[in-house]
């Protein structure tokens, strides 16, 4: 079981970008991508497991048990559920509000902990051609080691991983919302593909929200 500790472990990861992508090119891509605001009206929430991202967090939970997902709410305005998810067993859904409001705006699906590179890249290989098929070519992606010649093999690759010195990523844009596939470990020694759904509409809110403070 996840604990409460991870849980907002994984939803720091989920909304800290400058820890989920060091390199500074990367980072305002990132931005760009979850932040960009389109010269029309958006009228259609992101959807996640073909319910809109929207609603209050007990509205969204609600009808993620309906779709067989299992888990409660925590006081600090976030959910921890754990169902099966595109073809993936045993996969905890992170579900979290904007700050100071109860509106359900990013989605985060984590993978079963995977124990070495190959089945690990070969999720993240999966869920990629998966979601390309659905959404199209990412519009970033960037699979790399900081030290290449220190990953060249798949415990190498692992460790450097753990170490923060790898990036695989992959950025998906759609109009109602982006989509972002990380590599990720935790604790330096857990493991996971990590996929981020990120509503704009709700997500604006928060720009919105921040130019009244100026």
């Amino acid at each position: 079981m996840v604990s409460r500790h991870k849980k907002n472990h994984y939803i720091w990861m989920l909304l800290n970008h400058k820890h989920l992508y060091r390199m500074k090119k990367v980072l305002f891509t990132i931005i760009a991508a979850i932040l960009s605001i389109t010269a029309f009206a958006q009228s259609e929430h992101l959807s996640f497991k073909g319910v809109p991202i929207d609603g209050t967090l007990n509205q969204f939970v609600a009808k993620m048990k309906t779709a067989g997902f299992t888990g409660a709410v925590d006081k600090d305005g976030t959910a921890l559920l754990k169902g099966d998810f595109a073809g993936y067993k045993g996969c905890y859904i992170i579900v979290s509000t904007l700050q100071n409001k109860d509106l359900v705006s990013t989605i985060g699906v984590l993978f079963p902990e995977c124990p070495n590179w190959s089945t690990l890249e070969g999720n993240y290989y999966k869920l990629k051609e998966m979601l390309t098929t659905k959404y199209g070519d990412p519009a970033d992606e960037v699979e790399e080691f900081q030290r290449p010649r220190s990953a060249d093999d798949d415990n190498s690759k692992m460790h450097e991983l753990k170490m923060d010195r790898c990036n695989y990523s992959s950025i998906f844009k759609t109009e109602k919302g982006n989509l972002v596939l990380k590599l990720i470990a935790d604790d330096f020694k857990d493991c996971h593909v990590l996929l981020g759904y990120y509503d704009k509409i709700n997500g604006l809110e928060v720009e919105a929200a921040a130019m009244d403070d100026l």
